[in-house]
């Protein structure tokens, strides 16, 4: 009388001792047969001691017998069968875990080393593994906590019965699931946070590729909340904007309308802003391009890099700034804080004293400033209705750069501009055409190596699922082989002491 137990470890062949301990043996084999012990966990793991099961709230505390489920809750527990030539003297004997005395339900365990003499007499010893002592001693090997909870769980998968002498009982069939259930017990209690059966490491599960990619992200999420957490960005997801370009290595008399002029064949410029340093006002060579939409910024992105600007080859590449909406979070946080406005109207121009039902003109309105013609100066206030104009004074950086213009060029700030750019514009377009039919060809190139790089990821992945496929199938050929390699053995074992009792009777 046999059954076989499959772990998320390893499979057990469980041989029970159904003449000496009949009460034990139906309990254990038509609980296996409803499928009860499916999903268990194996809640209790002494090193060098027992490696306890059997219970679906996976305490310790629960479990029921197959009386219950057939004769009412009177006939939960069942009474022990010990017997004194049934010892504890091996590792794999099976016994029930009893709560006491004839207070057996479903809950057993494995020895996990011989000699476990102290334990005769006190709990039903009904069985011995026939096979799968590699599996226990992996359970013995498991880490535990200080309640001898192992960290990884370990449950009992499937159970199979392969020989059953006891009848059953007519209530049982509709007990009897149409499919083994899989997955934990309805019954399990989550009191604390495990690593899952099927959990493996990161490091064994992904690829390297995939495993650097991941460590990339977690690297780039630290710094991120490292950045929030000293002020530099608003909050740690934060993103920069996917319709700004950002260009560099630029000419020093290259101007904000020149930017907007060249990249407003590729859709509309919201905004082209050199970036300039705010004392000497002086061109740092690089700028932010701003699209009205995602594709005109991609468009660009692909035809600009290495063009020829003023006798210089830029770069260009998607922008990673975040100070724009840095400086609008900012904004929109001072304003909550201030604690001002009109609780009448909800207005910020005004407070409450002041309120005229709502229809009272603002003194100050923030206006967005044209930063095409700019420089990126950002906001300005400015004063509306009655109040005069002030006009803007000239800072001396301003003046001294515009006088350095001047007499660099005999015919004034723009004249000397337009002539250079006539000079050079016959050269810039055949350079432009060049740079552009180069960046098609490498963007071609790039197209055609990724989709090589993805049909080449699709075939090993289609090879690897048709390697898992058969290696499921040697693996349960080989199961089926075991089983049946068994029951001829046990059949053959059978035979002989037959033949071998039958020798006897004859000899006397």
């Amino acid at each position: 009388m046999s059954v076989l137990i499959v772990t998320s470890l390893g499979d057990i062949v469980i041989d029970l001792y159904p003449n000496k301990c009949p009460l034990t043996c139906k309990n254990f084999l038509k609980l296996c047969k409803i499928k009860y012990y499916n999903g268990c966990l194996f809640h209790t793991v002494q090193k060098d001691f027992t490696a306890q099961t059997g219970d679906p709230t996976g305490t310790g505390a629960g479990g029921d017998s197959i009386y219950k489920f057939l004769y009412g809750e009177q006939a939960r527990f069942f009474r022990d069968e010990i017997h004194l030539d049934l010892k504890h003297s091996k590792t794999g004997t099976v016994a029930m875990a009893s709560g006491g005395e004839n207070l057996n339900a479903s809950q057993f365990y494995f020895t996990l080393r011989d000699d476990l003499d102290y334990l005769d007499g006190k709990h039903t010893v009904f069985g011995e593994i026939a096979e799968g002592f590699d599996t226990l001693t992996r359970i013995n090997e498991a880490y535990v906590d200080a309640k001898n909870r192992p960290y990884k769980n370990i449950r009992i998968k499937h159970t199979h019965i392969l020989e059953d002498p006891f009848d059953d009982p007519p209530q049982l069939a509709e007990m009897i699931p149409d499919a083994s259930p899989e997955g934990k017990p309805k019954e399990e209690v989550e009191d604390d946070v495990r690593l899952e059966d099927d959990w493996v490491p990161m490091d064994e599960e992904l690829g390297v590729q995939e495993l650097e990619e991941v460590i990339r992200e977690k690297a780039a999420h630290s710094s991120a909340v490292v950045l929030e957490s000293i002020g530099d960005i608003p909050e740690a997801e934060v993103k920069p904007p996917d319709n700004v370009l950002f260009v560099c290595k630029l000419n020093p008399v290259t101007e904000d309308e020149d930017l907007h002029t060249i990249f407003s064949r590729f859709g509309t410029v919201v905004s082209a802003d050199v970036i300039r340093d705010f004392k000497t006002g002086d061109s740092l060579c690089y700028a932010f391009i701003e699209f009205e939409n995602k594709e005109a910024c991609e468009q660009a992105y692909f035809k600009m890099d290495n063009a020829l600007i003023d006798d210089r080859r830029i770069h260009v590449d998607f922008s990673q700034s975040v100070s724009k909406l840095w400086s609008q979070f900012r904004q929109k946080d001072s304003q909550k804080g201030k604690g001002n406005g009109c609780f009448k109207c909800g207005s910020t121009d005004h407070i409450a004293k002041d309120c005229v039902g709502g229809n009272q003109s603002s003194k100050f309105i923030v206006k967005d400033q044209n930063r095409q013609h700019g420089g990126g100066e950002g906001y300005d206030m400015v004063f509306e209705g009655d109040v005069p104009e002030i006009p803007k004074r000239e800072h001396s950086h301003e003046r001294e750069r515009s006088e350095k213009i001047q007499r660099r060029s005999p015919h004034g700030n723009g004249e000397g501009k337009r002539r250079h750019r006539d000079e050079v514009d016959d050269g810039r377009r055949q350079h432009d055409r060049e740079d552009t039919r180069e960046m098609e060809r490498k963007h071609r190139e790039r197209k055609e190596r990724e989709s090589r790089e993805d049909e080449d990821r699709r075939r090993r992945k289609r090879r690897e699922e048709i390697r898992d496929k058969e290696s499921r199938r040697e693996r349960n050929d080989d199961d089926h082989r075991s089983h049946r390699d068994y029951k001829e053995r046990r059949r053959e074992r059978d035979d002989r002491h037959g033949r071998d009792a039958r020798h006897e009777r004859r000899d006397r």
